[in-house]
């Protein structure tokens, strides 16, 4: 037996093929930015019929990519974790963009660059200068010591593989003037630390329990708004003036 193909390593095959499929694909990335939708949206959003759309939610629902919540007779599906979310984010980030060939498609990606949500996290520019600022202020710490923000050799902007970052000793002082309670956290279930391959900034960018306090914190004090669009993220003035003096690199 090859190494390639010893019993005790996971196939993979299953879980791609939910990928593989465009239809599936465009489901999912309705999903991303944590909705609950219903199957005829999901259907709109993937260009098919409702039957066709329900055999794809099916197969989704069997491999564990998304769930389904009913209310009433309504059954709406969601992505089944912020995991999901991260392995598609990545295999988008490996997936060359499409030539821009209009304004409004200009327009559009502009904005998803600029500031948008990945499952319940920032991402776009703001979401990786977020990361920076909070490696800057010692929230994160490298654990190797070092810390190359360029993108060459920059953890940030490894591919596939995790960061390799802990928090620092002064983490939970400086989340304070992020209007973020680091012990409330870290007593929820899931990891404090988790991080997502960004697709646009080709880097990484900060997801996990951390990510989405700071996202959540965002909103409650009204720094961002939702876009025109599904994951798109209007930053407010009180935004402009907050991320400025936590992320300065936002400013240039």
């Amino acid at each position: 037996m090859t190494e390639s193909t010893r019993a005790d390593e996971g196939d993979v095959s299953p879980i791609a093929a939910m990928f593989a499929d465009r239809a599936r694909a465009r489901m999912i990335a309705a999903l991303i930015d944590g909705r609950r939708l219903p199957a005829s949206r999901l259907a709109a959003e993937a260009g098919v019929s409702a039957a066709t759309a329900s055999g794809h939610l099916r197969k989704l629902l069997d491999g564990g990519l998304v769930r389904v919540e009913a209310s009433g007779r309504h059954r709406y599906y969601y992505l089944a974790s912020a995991q999901v979310a991260a392995a598609f984010e990545a295999l988008v980030a490996m997936t060359p963009l499409p030539p821009v060939t209009s304004l409004r498609q200009g327009t559009r990606l502009q904005r998803l660059r600029t500031a948008r949500t990945c499952y319940d996290h920032f991402a776009g520019r703001l979401g990786v200068s977020l990361t920076e600022a909070l490696i800057a202020d010692g929230v994160l710490r490298p654990l190797d010591g070092t810390c190359d923000t360029r993108r060459d050799g920059d953890r940030l902007s490894a591919p596939i593989e995790q960061p390799s970052f802990e928090l620092g000793p002064r983490a939970a002082t400086a989340l304070r003037a992020w209007g973020v309670d680091l012990e409330q956290v870290q007593r929820a279930s899931r990891p404090v630390l988790r991080f997502c391959l960004d697709w646009t900034e080709q880097r990484h960018h900060l997801s996990g329990g951390l990510g989405a306090a700071i996202l959540r914190t965002a909103r409650d004090n009204d720094w961002v708004r939702p876009g025109p669009r599904p994951r798109e993220l209007a930053i407010t003035d009180a935004g402009t003036a907050a991320f400025a003096g936590l992320a300065p690199q936002l400013a240039g």
